[in-house]
């Protein structure tokens, strides 16, 4: 299928967006790669009588890497694929970034918009929840900071306002093992079950776990309870067995085309206790 007639809009500054979103309101919508809103459009599942194209707004784009890590919300997962300080401060994210989609959806789909439409399917709000990351959002009453496990509703609904836009998501700079897991049916296709994590080690014992999953809710489901597991233990065989029992009781997958609840529920659990071997084999 192909889109509804809409009105394409290029501007090359903030204020330009702002002013458009003010003007049409509801009508106008923000596309940053395009990856999420363009297939929407196309199926008849969104309705955009105004398209506000961000590939030519100024300071969008940027990775600061220091205690704090900044990554502007028209950056490409591209771009971090490539940016080797960044993946030596937060190797998570490359990690991440090379199992979205193909090279040719990564040269094109941005932080931003994988982030901020809220679909549960994509794999950055999940990654950015076990990170404990801020968005930072500017509308017409200014800027705002939106912690990223506070910025889920439910299925494409957010804290985010509609006149408000995504320009910003940082965290501070990760430490110990890391761990992205995904299970999907084929390249290219969005998570059956997806897993990041991120442990601290203190000698033999776990000091501090964060743990969040992929596509088995209708918002990504960071997981304390999972976490809290594993803390003070050694990462044994126990310990991972009831991080997983936590995370079940947290997720609350559907039954779709990526298969029956049992089924994931069971493929969230193995891909679960895979990443915390890795991140604790990393830590």
């Amino acid at each position: 299928m192909i889109p509804a007639s809409f009105e394409y809009h290029r501007p090359n500054d903030m204020a330009g967006v702002l002013s458009i979103l003010e003007e049409h309101g509801d009508d106008a919508r923000v596309m940053a790669g395009g990856h999420s809103l363009i297939p929407m459009m196309k199926l008849r599942m969104a309705d955009v009588p105004h398209l506000i194209d961000l590939q030519d707004v100024g300071g969008l784009g940027g990775i600061t890497v220091g205690d704090t890590i900044t990554i502007g919300a028209m950056v490409t997962q591209s771009d971090i694929i490539l940016h080797d300080a960044l993946a030596d401060a937060a190797p998570i994210l490359r990690e991440a970034s090379l199992q979205i989609a193909d090279p040719q959806v990564r040269y094109m789909g941005t932080v931003g918009g994988n982030v901020a439409n809220g679909d549960p399917g994509n794999d950055m709000p999940g990654l950015m929840q076990c990170l404990d990351a801020t968005f930072t959002v500017v509308g017409p009453n200014g800027e705002r900071k939106i912690p990223a496990r506070d910025f889920y509703e439910a299925a494409y609904m957010t804290g985010r306002e509609d006149d408000e836009v995504m320009t910003a998501v940082s965290f501070a700079k990760p430490a110990g093992g890391h761990a992205y897991e995904k299970q999907k049916r084929k390249i290219g296709d969005y998570a059956t079950a997806a897993a990041a994590v991120q442990i601290v080690k203190n000698g033999g014992t776990c000091a501090s776990a964060s743990i969040a999953m992929t596509n088995l809710s209708d918002t990504p489901v960071y997981s304390a309870a999972a976490g809290d597991a594993l803390v003070g233990t050694s990462v044994d065989g126990d310990a991972i067995k009831a991080a997983v029992g936590a995370m079940l009781n947290d997720i609350d997958p559907v039954e779709d085309n990526r298969g029956p609840v049992a089924f994931k529920r069971h493929v969230a659990g193995v891909i679960l206790a895979r990443a915390i071997e890795r991140a604790w084999s990393r830590a």
